[in-house]
Formats: C-alpha cells, structure tokens, sequence
C-alpha cells in the first residue's frame, strides 16, 4: 500500500527506511487472543523535495477517495513551511493510512492493518 501511494505520488520510497511493527491484536475489552493474530504497522519514507509534498499528498488524497477511503484529517500549509498531513481509512478493509511531512522533512507513508491472521495459523486450525 505504501508503494502504491508513492507510486500515485510520482515519489520514490527509500527501502532501507522501512519499518514494520507487529503487535498483538487487542479487542474492543482489551482482551489478546492467543492465536497468532497481529497488526502491522508499516511506514517507509520519502526525501522528495519539500516543495513537492503538497501536490503529491493531494495526488494520494485524489486516489484514496477514489479507493472509497474516507479522509479522516487533512493539512496542507505552505505559508513559508512546508507542513502536508493525510490521515485516511477504509470502513471495508479496515485499513488506516498516513501521509505527512516530517519533522527532518522527510515524507512519510505509513499503512496500519486491521487484526490479521498469518497464514499459518489459518492452516492448521482446519
């Protein structure tokens, strides 16, 4: 996903920046099942240009909505400094994504995943 939003972004990521984060799935009252379920949260960074980041956030923005995500929160100030937020999810696929300018001016792409299964849990429990 957060190749894709690069891709739609006309930007290149930088692999080596990658970092994915597994956690146990917590339910709706706080309960962990002990089944091999996680989330992922994986983000992996961008440094094009800050004078490029609005147009490619509204470029992801563009393609997000058109992917029936629902945008959750929105920014673009270029008053002098460079600041773009993307907040976006999808009701179906549970997912949530991030795009925004960072601090170092880098720009971040970010997806979190709903409770997955991993495959090897589902083949066994049949």
């Amino acid at each position: 996903m957060t190749e894709y939003m690069a891709q739609t972004a006309a930007v290149i990521l930088d692999s080596g920046s990658a970092e994915p984060i597994f956690s146990e799935c917590v339910g709706k009252h706080d309960e962990v099942r002990e089944d091999g379920r996680y989330t992922l949260s994986y983000a992996v960074y961008s440094s094009a240009p800050l004078e490029q980041h609005p147009e490619a956030v509204r470029k992801v923005r563009a393609m997000l909505e058109q992917q029936g995500f629902k945008i959750d929160g929105y920014r673009e100030t270029t008053d002098g400094k460079v600041d773009t937020v993307l907040d976006a999810s999808q009701e179906s696929s549970q997912y949530m994504v991030t795009v925004e300018t960072t601090t170092g001016g880098l720009l971040l792409f970010q997806a979190r995943t709903p409770c997955l299964m991993p495959p090897t849990s589902a083949a066994t429990s049949r």
